[in-house]
């Protein structure tokens, strides 16, 4: 099953949408009041990082997390495939190796890498889901974690480990650690496009909620 095709979804009845919702995975779920933080760096960057992230569409990845303190820039792309590929038709065949994904610009002096991934599972995503986000079928729609650094590397895994450990989820995590090669933004109209369509039936159905839990889950770190 291919995942619903973007230039439709604005014509989902709303009666259907609501029914699709019920099921979704827009925030998980599953989410403990109390989610297991995650392990931390040995010391504190004084300089910018980045990490891309992928989970499902993108434009909900990059809602919830351009909304915390100490996240300076996000950006929706592409990553996992070749620069040829990396064109939102050509990506949707679920053929190119991309996922969709975001390109996350951090200061971690504000907000630790580990806190992002705690924000990334419980909230952004279900990564028990495999090849799929809600609605979205296909490699694309694969949750992924683009390491930069030998560090998150290693917090990614440890993380990854303590969550299955402690079965915060019924089933195991399957979101793949793999090192970050390239990131292709792409076009204008997918960026930041919650914000700037808040009333589109995909956004109100399936990313609103997210939102939502991460305003309820964690006040603390979003942006005033």
């Amino acid at each position: 099953m291919k995942g619903i095709n973007r230039s439709l979804r604005s014509a989902i009845p709303l009666t259907f949408a609501l029914f699709l919702s019920v099921g979704c995975s827009a925030g998980n779920a599953e989410t403990f009041t109390s989610f297991p933080d995650p392990p931390q760096p040995a010391k504190i960057s004084s300089s910018k990082e980045q990490v891309v992230l992928a989970g499902g569409c993108f434009w909900g990845i990059q809602g919830v997390l351009e909304r915390l303190k100490g996240v300076e820039n996000t950006m929706a792309g592409y990553s996992g495939g070749n620069a040829a590929t990396a064109h939102y038709d050509i990506v949707s065949t679920g053929t190119t190796g991309h996922a969709e994904s975001v390109q996350v610009t951090y200061d971690p002096s504000v907000i630790s890498f580990g806190t992002i991934l705690k924000v990334f599972f419980s909230v952004a995503m279900n990564p028990t889901e495999l090849n799929y986000q809600g609605p979205d079928h296909g490699t694309q729609y694969r949750s992924v974690i683009f390491y930069e650094t030998s560090e998150q590397k290693s917090i990614a895994e440890r993380y990854i480990q303590k969550l299955d450990a402690a079965k915060v989820f019924s089933a195991p995590i399957v979101t793949q650690v793999v090192a970050f090669k390239a990131f292709y933004p792409a076009e204008e109209y997918h960026q930041h496009f919650m914000d700037k369509n808040p009333n589109y039936p995909y956004i109100v159905f399936w990313d609103k909620p997210k939102v939502k839990n991460l305003e309820e889950m964690y006040p603390s770190l979003l942006k005033q």
